[in-house]
């Protein structure tokens, strides 16, 4: 099989780096104005450190150009509401569920950062492209017997950056975008995964993901008078996570390392290292005690 060329996704990592280092400051910002929270955490200033350290190991193993946070920090911001009903308000939302303010950036930032994103919007076109472009390489990843070798440089297309030989996947696997997928060392997928990863999915070293684990990054606005608007927040998978069988991740959530998500779950909120959570929402059920 002809190796894909990823030169042309170089444009396409920088944003990625620029903006998963930007995203757990985002949600500490967000949450910082927010006044009650529905799901909040009582480690939610470790797990943001936990996101950015995470963030920055993924990326530096993925040789991902380091780009100024000077550069973020001073882009200019025009926060505008992003509902129109008083019941909407920011106050009644934990920052998982409230899109980040408008920028004039562009669409793939501002739909990486989370922000509202409107399917009206001039440049969401840009965005139409790459998903008619990934569901034409899912359709021939899936539709087709191949060797593991010609499995994983589909993959690797499909998410533009090359990924490790000791990565195995299981087809068929179905994606709606996957330029914001990263994926550590030693990962194994089994097969009817989904991943929605607008908003980003990093996946750390040792992972295991059963069949039909939907992992979705994105959401639509609250309000049923803007439903067509989506905005996105991040999934972070640490290393030696191990995912059962048809469980659900949901936007904005970290999976600490060693854990373990039994067969069926919802996670809605992080799960913190060495635990072992179920149910739906999902809960802490357990935690491990082992020797390394």
């Amino acid at each position: 099989m002809k190796k894909p060329n990823f030169s042309q996704n170089t444009s396409q990592d920088a944003v990625l780096q620029t903006d998963s280092q930007a995203i757990s400051h985002q949600i500490s910002k967000t949450s910082s104005q927010t006044n009650s929270h529905l799901d909040s955490h009582p480690t939610s200033s470790h797990q943001d450190s936990e996101k950015k350290l995470a963030i920055s190991h993924l990326d530096s193993q993925d040789n991902l150009h380091q780009v100024s946070q000077t550069n973020l920090q001073t882009t200019s911001h025009k926060k505008k509401s992003t509902t129109s009903h008083p019941a909407f308000s920011q106050a009644s939302f934990s920052s998982r569920s409230m899109p980040a303010p408008s920028t004039d950036r562009d669409i793939f930032t501002r739909d990486l950062t989370g922000e509202l994103i409107d399917m009206n919007d001039p440049e969401f076109a840009k965005i139409l492209a790459v998903i008619q472009n990934t569901i034409a390489l899912t359709h021939k990843l899936n539709s087709f017997h191949h060797s593991q070798e010609e499995v994983r440089a589909i993959f690797s297309e499909i998410i533009g950056k090359e990924v490790d030989s000791s990565v195995w996947i299981i087809p068929p696997f179905y994606v709606d975008f996957g330029k914001n997928i990263r994926v550590g060392k030693n990962f194994f997928m089994n097969q009817a995964c989904t991943f929605m990863d607008r908003g980003g999915i990093i996946i750390g070293d040792d992972v295991f993901i059963a069949p039909k684990v939907c992992l979705t990054t994105i959401n639509h606005d609250f309000n049923p008078y803007n439903r067509q608007a989506t905005f996105c927040k991040p999934i972070i998978i640490k290393d030696r996570v191990w995912i059962g069988i048809n469980a659900t991740i949901c936007p904005g959530v970290t999976l600490g390392e060693n854990s373990i998500i039994a067969a069926g779950s919802v996670v809605t909120k992080d799960v913190p290292p060495n635990a072992i959570v179920g149910g739906n929402p999902a809960r802490v059920l357990k935690m491990l005690e082992f020797e390394k």
